[in-house]
Formats: structure tokens, C-alpha cells, sequence
């Protein structure tokens, strides 16, 4: 496999995206309303109607969950991008000459995986940041320090949420490789949030310890072994020849 090739597909890719804005309002927009709201419904949950806040033992729950949300993001944000690159593009014509190509089937995918990989997690990183800044200043005053960043956030956001978004990205060439309709293939690859979601539900109800080290990387382990066996099924069920003939 030419790595180079692949990354000639992922730059015409990202050329390609700066011209839609609905991938630039997912990529910058959701994550800053994120980091931001979720800050402020602390604070204004904390003191409406004169209530003294919320209590530390109760933020020390809500806080890893909260930076969990980024796991969902991170779930989230490929879904656009990634059924754009296929099904977006058999749609527009534009698919067609690159899959006439002398590239192999996994040059393709690595190139569109990459494209949409690299700007999800930037943008998860870069919210997490504004994120983080905002929660400490409006949780310091009831903890006595600032809680972000600490160990548990690090493996949350530089492991369960690059391995999110891979298995975002290769769910969704699966479902778009599969699929002839934009809306279609977005709805069907949306559904990879929905495992992300309930351990986010279950860490706020203190059923999952979020915090915990060890939850988080038995949680990575899982999703690397999901990951790992996605990229064969990806690789198995990607015909180049059945999208050129039989997609109309």
C-alpha cells in the first residue's frame, strides 16, 4: 500500500470539505456550543434561586462524564464527513474517476479515513480545550482547585476518542459503501453514538465510575479490539467495481 497515494486522496478531500458548510458548522460550531453550554448549565444550575451550587461530591460524578461527552463528539463528528466522501461524491460525479484510478482498495479507504479522522479530532481536541478552561473556572470555587486536566480526561481525550472516531469513520464507509443516499447513509452511521451515549448516561447516574482509570482503558481496549476487526470487515465489504456498475 502507497501511503502516498493515500494521502493525495485525503488532501483533494480536505480541499473538498472547506467548500461544504455544513461539515464546517459540525466541525467548529457543535464543539464551541458544547464547551460552552455545558459550563454554563453548571453555573446557573449551581446558583438559580439562590441555591449555594452544586455539591463537590456531586460535580466529582458529573465532571468525568461531562469530558466523556467528547468520546460522543468524537463518535459524531466522522458521520458527515464520511458519508460525504463516498456517497456525497458518487452523487456529485465526482466518486467515479477516482475509483478508476490505478489505486488499490486500501489506499482509497486509508486516504478517506484519514479525511475524516484528522479534522474530527482536531475539533474534539480543540473544544475539550475551551471546555476544560470554562469548567475549572466556573467548578474551582466549590472544589478548591482546578480539576481539568488530570489523568483520566488525558485517556479520554488522546485514546477513547481517536479510537471513537476510527470506529465512526470505518462504520460509516461500511454503511456509505453500502448505501446510494446521503441522508440514508448519515442516519444509519449516527447510530455508532448511540454505545458512547449510554455509558455517558451511566457515568452522570454513578452506575459507570468514569473517572477510573482503569474503566477508561478496559472501555479502549474494547473499542481497539472493535477498531481492529472493522478494518477487515471494511476492507471485505468495499467493491470498487459494484459501486462504479451498480450504484445509480
Amino acid at each position: 500500500m502507497r501511503l502516498s497515494k493515500s494521502w493525495i486522496i485525503a488532501s483533494k478531500d480536505f480541499k473538498t470539505f472547506r467548500k461544504k458548510r455544513n461539515i464546517i458548522y459540525s466541525l467548529v460550531v457543535v464543539p464551541l456550543i458544547i464547551a460552552v453550554l455545558i459550563p454554563v448549565i453548571i453555573e446557573y444550575a449551581g446558583h438559580k434561586n439562590g441555591a449555594t451550587g452544586i455539591p463537590a461530591a456531586e460535580l466529582l460524578i458529573l465532571l468525568p462524564a461531562f469530558a466523556f461527552f467528547y468520546v460522543i463528539l468524537a463518535a459524531y463528528l466522522p458521520t458527515p464527513i464520511a458519508s460525504y466522501t463516498i456517497v456525497g461524491e458518487k452523487v456529485e460525479k465526482s466518486l467515479e474517476p477516482l475509483l478508476a484510478t490505478p489505486t488499490t482498495d486500501s489506499e482509497i479507504l486509508l486516504g478517506k479515513g484519514v479525511a475524516a479522522f484528522l479534522p474530527s479530532i482536531g475539533a474534539v481536541l480543540g473544544g475539550s480545550v475551551v471546555f476544560m478552561i470554562l469548567m475549572d473556572l466556573a467548578t474551582k470555587s466549590k472544589l478548591g482547585y482546578y480539576y481539568f486536566p488530570n489523568w483520566g480526561t488525558g485517556i479520554t481525550l488522546f485514546l477513547l476518542a481517536p479510537l471513537a472516531a476510527l470506529l465512526s469513520v470505518q462504520v460509516n464507509v461500511i454503511v456509505s459503501s453500502r448505501m446510494s443516499d446521503v441522508r440514508t447513509s448519515q442516519q444509519l452511521g449516527a447510530l455508532t453514538i448511540l454505545p458512547f451515549a449510554g455509558l455517558y448516561v451511566a457515568g452522570e447516574l454513578n452506575i459507570v465510575d468514569l473517572g477510573s482509570t482503569s474503566n477508561l482503558l478496559i472501555i479502549a481496549v474494547a473499542l481497539l479490539v472493535v477498531d481492529v476487526l472493522l478494518f477487515f470487515v471494511s476492507r471485505a465489504t468495499f467493491r470498487r467495481e459494484e459501486i462504479l456498475t451498480k450504484w445509480k
